[in-house]
């Protein structure tokens, strides 16, 4: 579905479920793509924000076109802080019951937020989700506890598949701004004090690497 053929999405500060934070930086080239994804959920209630963390390509025009049209998307740019002080920015902007990310080289399956949302309802008393993640090919990332060895994707936290209720985050300052592993970090301070399920279906979070990603880098130095 494309950002053309789309109707206006109007949706009030009453009915938002679901903030969801894109964080970016010099991924325009990938945006179309991300937003769409979300613009296409079977599950309307919900706001994007993104978080420019200092991009000088394209971004901004990228992005315009959707702030003019869909109220509840909005835009917000510092200088490069790097991602766990852009995470942090949007969650002070966040007004959803539930909380939950995107990366801006990544898509979501068209159920993803419903499906989610239909997880947290089943289980009422779990406070953050994480996982369900979709790849179309063997991913390694380093091992937050070992980092001389990689690890399988769905074998690591993914801060970017974490749902959760807004108190989660709020309660907890967000995220530390860490040279690696924010999201285990953060997950393992949200464990002593809140109920946590990993999931592994419905795989609804499509995870994509970009050509610089750090996993990608990370694969170069071991070879």
């Amino acid at each position: 579905m494309s950002f053309e053929n789309q109707n206006k999405i109007q949706v009030s500060n009453d009915e938002i479920l679901v903030s969801i934070i894109t964080c970016t930086y010099n991924r325009a080239n990938y945006l179309n793509k991300c937003i769409d994804s979300i613009l296409a959920q079977t599950n309307n209630q919900w706001e994007l924000i993104i978080v420019d963390d200092g991009s000088n390509d394209n971004t901004f025009n990228i992005v315009n076109n959707y702030i003019q049209k869909y109220p509840n998307i909005r835009y917000v740019k510092h200088k490069n802080l790097k991602l766990a002080f852009s995470r942090n920015v949007g969650l002070l902007l966040a007004t959803g019951k539930y909380i939950t990310f995107l990366d801006s080289d990544d898509t979501y399956k068209i159920n993803h937020i419903q499906s989610r949302l239909d997880y947290m309802k089943k289980n009422s008393l779990v406070d953050l989700i994480y996982g369900g993640v979709y790849l179309n090919e063997t991913v390694f990332v380093t091992d937050y506890y070992n980092p001389n060895n990689l690890i399988e994707v769905n074998e690591c936290v993914l801060g970017s598949t974490f749902f959760g209720k807004n108190k989660v985050f709020k309660e907890l300052g967000g995220f530390e701004n860490l040279n690696y592993g924010e999201d285990t970090e953060f997950l393992e301070r949200a464990s002593k004090t809140f109920k946590i399920h990993k999931i592994s279906h419905p795989q609804t979070y499509i995870y994509t690497r970009a050509i610089d990603s750090i996993s990608l880098k990370k694969e170069a130095e071991k070879n």
